[in-house]
């Protein structure tokens, strides 16, 4: 087991029968990235915060240091060079608060996530549902557009999964009921998910696949 999960199961035990999932989890978002893709991320409420979080620990040095590489020096410039960090990118869904707001106000708000995920999400790609209960309908109507569009998906939700889990690749299922309990579990899952790939791209000396702008 990878040093991350192991260190989260000893301070969550309730989430050993996740492992497999988190590990799982793990290796899709890795590959997806190694094939220069990104990760869309979509929940409400608690889960959109959720979702703004864990693009922070992707997009920025979370638990270890992210040089620059110095083959960008030339290009970027020392000032750059020296304050710039390695990232992973991650979009946030429900951050698009123009796009949302005219959507919900010409449009029918419960395919707002949907309209995002078909206008970002390409095939390779993956997209993260956050739901707690796992049916949340406008998460599930962005999970049947990862679905056509060649997306990978994969949930995090609570005990049952919901309807989410028929529609994932992986799905991660805490074993708890209540939401609040749901969304304290979520946290040390995402950290753990965040610190793993972190290891693999910055640590590891895997190569980050290149921003070129393009």
């Amino acid at each position: 087991m990878n040093q991350k999960l192991a260190d989260c199961i000893n301070r969550y035990p309730v989430l050993m029968n996740c492992a497999e999932a988190i590990q799982m989890a793990y290796e899709r978002i890795r590959e997806v990235y190694q094939d220069h893709g990104k990760l869309l991320i979509c929940g409400n409420g608690g889960s959109a915060a959720d979702a703004d979080h864990i693009s922070g620990e992707l997009l920025k040095s979370f638990s270890i240091q992210r040089p620059i590489d110095d083959s960008w020096r030339e290009r970027l410039g020392d000032d750059l060079a020296d304050n710039l960090q390695g990232a992973l990118p991650a979009i946030p869904l429900p951050v698009f608060s123009s796009l949302m707001t005219a959507f919900a106000n010409d449009c029918d708000p419960l395919y707002v996530f949907a309209q995002l995920t078909w206008g970002l999400g390409r095939p390779g790609d993956a997209l993260l549902c956050i739901s707690t209960s796992g049916n949340s309908k406008n998460v599930i109507k962005a999970a049947q557009v990862a679905q056509a569009k060649g997306l990978h998906c994969i949930g995090l939700t609570g005990a049952s999964g919901g309807k989410l889990k028929e529609l994932t690749d992986i799905c991660i299922c805490v074993p708890e009921t209540e939401v609040f309990k749901i969304q304290e579990l979520h946290l040390p899952i995402y950290h753990t998910l965040c610190m793993m790939l972190e290891d693999t791209f910055f640590k590891n000396e895997i190569t980050v696949p290149e921003n070129t702008g393009n």
